[in-house]
């Protein structure tokens, strides 16, 4: 259990080549990332608050009308 069977160095191996290999998959894939996360603060920033909205007003009561009933 201690030592790296083959299966283990080529599971190790295929990491490393989709990590490393190539023209730089990795920093491309953080290169993505730092886009994406650029436009979500840019995002944020060109936002604006909402004028207030002008307070509620309460509805009225129907049964304010009608004669109270006496039990």
């Amino acid at each position: 259990m201690g030592t790296f069977g083959p299966v283990h160095w080529i599971i190790v191996a295929v990491v490393v080549l989709l990590l490393f290999g190539g023209r730089g998959k990795l920093s491309g894939l953080m290169g993505d990332a730092a886009k994406g996360i650029r436009a979500f603060r840019d995002g944020l920033k060109g936002e604006e608050t909402p004028p207030p909205a002008p307070p509620a007003q309460p509805l009225p009561h129907p049964e304010a009308d009608k004669d109270p009933i006496v039990r």
